[in-house]
């Protein structure tokens, strides 16, 4: 393996490599997202440009930066290049994913007969049991672990087939859990309300910083026998190199849990919106229905009104009585 030249700012900017699976995976993606907006606007039915900007640049951008960037340049011979290039493949790229709402999109674009196999695939148990919040949460800690404190790790570091498959590990867990919390689909039980999306998402917050805390506090050396064997002379001590790897997952599961729990809270106040105008709407029309028919009241004033003027006069103004002659008095 021939060892690249020192890292500097600039190259840590200006170091890119081809990386044909990973390339592979997002031209794929991305086409299949852009045949289903496509497919929409000839339907004459829009879709956000938000969101498609979310999908391909926070999305499929941050696939690309993972594994062609310097990140993937210096994997090899420095941990924490290695560290966040993870981190963004099971924090960060699924969460620019789930904010485009693929899910929706291709229910709204497939067939209808392809539509409901996709719905009935989202709404199988074997579905439904991967992407339960407590599931997927720790199925992404799982997998972190495993690949930091297992042979895994090293292993596919010498294996760049096995780093592929790593790749697709961490995005796929990482999408387990945020692409259902995400998605206006009802794809989670109904109990997973906004109030109650929102506290998953900030205890996931907290798991997440787990591998990273994890990672730099470990006395072991990740990987260390590859990591002694392959780090060049200009690469700092290793243990200094895991620290800081470690310091940068936690940093940035901790910035992704913000706008994470920001785009709950924004899902939460438009679908409260929606559901006061719809109720709103509701009882207008409801009140136009009961305007449009005469009830028993309307019909007993109406024959009232045909009998005399007294009859439909409050009886403390016809009578009098006492209690009568008072009330007149007091109004």
């Amino acid at each position: 393996m021939e060892t690249p030249p020192q890292l500097t700012d600039g190259r840590l900017f200006s170091s890119w490599q081809a990386d044909v699976p990973a390339l592979l995976v997002v031209v794929v993606l991305g086409g299949l997202y852009g045949w289903g907006v496509l497919r929409l606007r000839r339907r004459g039915e829009a879709w956000p440009v938000a969101r498609t900007a979310a999908f391909a640049v926070l999305g499929l951008g941050t696939i690309v930066v993972a594994t062609m960037s310097a990140l993937a340049v210096y994997d090899r011979v420095l941990f924490w290049p290695a560290a966040v290039q993870n981190v963004l493949l099971d924090l960060i790229a699924p969460l620019g994913l789930a904010l485009g709402d693929p899910l929706r999109l291709a229910l709204r674009a497939l067939p209808e007969r392809a539509a409901a196999r996709a719905q009935a695939t989202l709404t199988g148990r074997l579905v439904r049991l991967l992407t339960f919040p407590l599931v997927s949460t720790a199925l992404v800690l799982a997998t972190e672990l495993t690949i930091y404190f297992t042979p895994y790790f090293e292993t596919a570091l010498a294996d760049n087939w096995l780093h592929q498959l790593m790749y697709l590990h961490l995005l796929l867990a990482g999408s387990l859990f945020v692409l259902p919390v995400l998605t206006r689909e009802e794809a989670l039980p109904a109990w997973c309300t906004h109030p109650v999306r929102a506290g998953l998402v900030f205890v996931d917050g907290i798991i997440d910083a787990v591998p990273g805390i994890v990672v730099m506090t470990h006395g072991t050396l990740i990987a260390g026998s590859w990591y002694l064997s392959h780090s060049p002379s200009w690469a700092p001590d290793i243990q200094h190199d895991q620290q800081l790897g470690g310091g940068a997952m936690v940093s940035i599961a901790e910035l992704v849990a913000l706008p994470f729990l920001l785009a709950i809270l924004v899902q939460w106040a438009r679908t409260e919106r929606a559901e006061t105008v719809a109720l709103d709407r509701r009882l207008d029309e409801e009140l136009e229905v009961v305007r449009a028919t005469p009830t028993e009241a309307t019909a007993a004033e109406t024959t009232a009104s045909a009998e005399g003027p007294d009859l439909v006069r409050p009886w403390w103004e016809t009578e009098n009585s006492e209690v009568a002659q008072r009330i007149r008095g007091q109004r």
